[in-house]
């Protein structure tokens, strides 16, 4: 859906950065105004461990964890969790904490030829900690006229009081909401794709996001295909200061967690949402688990029920 952009989801530089408009209504595409260079526009706050925006990494519960705004290592424990495999091997993924099925809007913009509006940052309307937040994005298609000036819209709010034709795609996209400066370096394998974060709009601010391109997913009724992670926290959920705040079960000595997840992927750094299933645990049991197929690097998405 990349709209010519390599990290596919740029095109069309999400939600308006409202050139000057406090509404980012501005001019788009009739003459209104003047577009907005994404370089002199403000930046967004990012602060992915408020209690608004997290859950099982909050930093209420853990002051360890980046301020806000503060560019996040994902490489770093605890964004980063060894778990097991089909078969009880170790593999790594990235963990963003959960999220739920429904995917956000994202809007991409075209020109009538069908061309990607070459420049235009990606637009969308919720950052973490916004009621409908997801990192993962349902794309929509947006036709704007041939005259349209990349830029000039810079907020979904402006975009959708234009008569635009948005088409919505079945393609979701797997693309965190991070601070500026956030890095992953399991992004991508070699070559496949951009590094570091893509610029999109948010209310006529500039906003940063990771970008997964390996796999993007068809939405399925509109919401995340999902597969079963299970877990074992330190203490079980219902017990006092048990659950996330707990932290996940490791062996000793080790940050080789129980995790287990349980879904088929054979190329590495793929990327998955799962369904979050709680796994209890007993003083001095092992850790019975049942072997599935081989799979690396999920992502965690959960329904918010």
């Amino acid at each position: 859906m990349e709209n010519g952009e390599e990290n596919g989801m740029e095109n069309g530089e999400e939600n308006g950065m409202e050139n000057g408009e406090e509404n980012g209504m501005e001019n788009g595409g009739d003459g209104m105004m003047e577009p907005t260079d994404p370089e002199e526009a403000p930046v967004v706050e990012v602060d992915r461990f408020s209690e608004d925006a997290g859950t099982l990494f909050v930093r209420a519960n853990n002051d360890a964890l980046p301020g806000a705004d503060e560019p996040i290592d994902f490489d770093q424990a605890p964004f980063i969790t060894t778990g097991l495999d089909a078969d009880g091997n170790t593999v790594q993924y990235y963990n963003f904490d959960v999220m739920p099925t429904v995917p956000a809007p994202i809007y991409a913009l075209f020109y009538e030829n069908g061309d990607p509006v070459e420049g235009q940052l990606n637009i969308i309307d919720v950052v973490p900690g916004d009621d409908g937040y997801n990192d993962f994005w349902h794309v929509q298609k947006v036709t704007v006229p041939d005259d349209y000036t990349a830029n000039t819209i810079t907020s979904a709010a402006a975009l959708l009081e234009h008569d635009y034709d948005i088409e919505s795609t079945g393609m979701i996209k797997n693309c965190p909401v991070v601070p500026e400066g956030s890095t992953a370096s399991k992004q991508h394998s070699a070559d496949d794709g951009p590094q570091g974060t893509v610029e999109g709009w948010y209310e006529g601010q500039v906003v940063s996001y990771l970008v997964f391109e390996e796999d993007s997913f068809e939405a399925q009724s509109g919401q995340m295909p999902t597969s079963p992670i299970h877990v074992t926290f330190n203490v079980n959920p219902g017990e006092d200061g048990g659950g996330p705040p707990s932290g996940f079960m490791t062996e000793e000595g080790s940050d080789q967690t129980h995790n287990v997840v349980a879904a088929a992927r054979r190329r590495p750094h793929r990327q998955l949402s799962g369904r979050l299933r709680t796994v209890g645990r007993s003083a001095g049991a092992p850790f019975p688990f049942t072997p599935f197929r081989q799979f690396a690097n999920p992502r965690l998405a959960v329904d918010s029920a």
